[in-house]
């Protein structure tokens, strides 16, 4: 199992995934974050930004008393006010490794190795990205276009994102993140930050190739909730056409969403059609995870993606045995 994204969304989709109990599980992850600790070690050090690593080592820590201390220690972040504050120790623990190591790759399975990582993590490149966006609504005219650059800025925009770039425009992509998503049963694309986490892997040419072209069952998990800033206003039907306009010549299976951000049968009828522009059709689950009193969150639930991807699997392989796959 290959899952594709970054930040929050990755990591619960990573627990969904140690829930489904495949043989492997391999995480592809974002490399633009410029922003915190991330963003400071990757100025001072000239090295992909780690905390989206971090985060998704944490996720795929071994579950005994020894691998749960070490997700706590990898997340853990220094306070006060002096170099350190902010700083998470995973972050260090992986910008310092790299150093010692001389290779990214092998700082990721070291620390894999000592959490008792139930997988193993890949940047989608080992070179950081720039993201740069289109943005409209920072004037009084709202057709004005304005160029806003790097991650948090975009993240973080109070205008519209209309379209994302990454610099340098065709990266070179890590080869065993390619070779992850050609050899997986079953990939998946985001949740996460729609143009932050989960679209820059979609503007690495050879990442979409290899996604279109490998056999998995390839599934999007839509966002619960349009985010402040780079989606806001965004409808699920918005979030497919930004795949659709970004990649072109993706082509996946499913698309996930929850059965209670889409509703209407008019609206189910339009992102249904924007699905088929991709090739997918569409599944409604309940996914959303509750809190300790029962109130919905703006988070996946572990269990219940978990569930919806089994489900799915299920679907997708009798279709295919029945040859309604193509």
């Amino acid at each position: 199992m290959a899952c594709l994204g970054g930040g929050h969304g990755l990591y619960q989709t990573l627990c969904a995934a140690r829930l489904c109990s495949p043989e492997t599980i391999s995480a592809v992850v974002t490399v633009a974050d410029d922003g915190g600790s991330s963003g400071r070690l990757r100025r001072e050090l000239s090295q992909i930004p780690p905390g989206d690593l971090r985060m998704a080592l944490a996720a795929l820590a071994g579950d005994d008393e020894r691998g749960q201390l070490w997700a706590r220690t990898l997340q853990h972040r220094f306070g006060g006010h002096g170099a350190l504050a902010g700083h998470a120790v995973g972050n260090l623990m992986i910008a310092g490794l790299n150093e010692v190591l001389g290779d990214e790759l092998a700082a990721l399975d070291a620390i894999g190795e000592l959490t008792g990582s139930a997988g193993r993590v890949f940047p989608v490149c080992t070179e950081p990205l720039d993201m740069e966006a289109d943005v409209s609504g920072l004037d009084e005219d709202p057709r004005i276009m304005r160029t806003v650059r790097g991650q948090v800025a975009v993240a973080s925009t109070v205008g519209q994102v209309r379209r994302v770039r990454i610099i340098p425009d065709r990266p070179v992509a890590c080869q065993e993140a390619l070779a992850a998503i050609g050899e997986c049963d079953l990939l998946t694309l985001g949740p996460g930050s729609w143009f932050s986490s989960v679209i820059p892997h979609l503007l690495i040419p050879s990442v979409v190739e290899a996604i279109s072209a490998s056999p998995a069952l390839k599934v999007v998990i839509l966002n619960l909730t349009p985010e402040a800033g780079e989606t806001s206003g965004f409808t699920a039907e918005r979030h497919i056409h930004m795949l659709t306009q970004h990649a072109p010549r993706l082509q996946v299976d499913r698309i996930l969403i929850d059965e209670d951000v889409v509703t209407s049968p008019s609206e189910r009828s339009h992102v249904e059609r924007a699905a088929r522009a991709l090739g997918a059709t569409v599944s409604y689950a309940p996914v959303r995870e509750e809190d300790d009193r029962g109130r919905f969150t703006d988070r996946h639930c572990p269990q219940r993606l978990s569930d919806a991807l089994r489900r799915i699997w299920t679907e997708w392989s009798e279709e295919k045995s029945e040859g309604r796959t193509s």
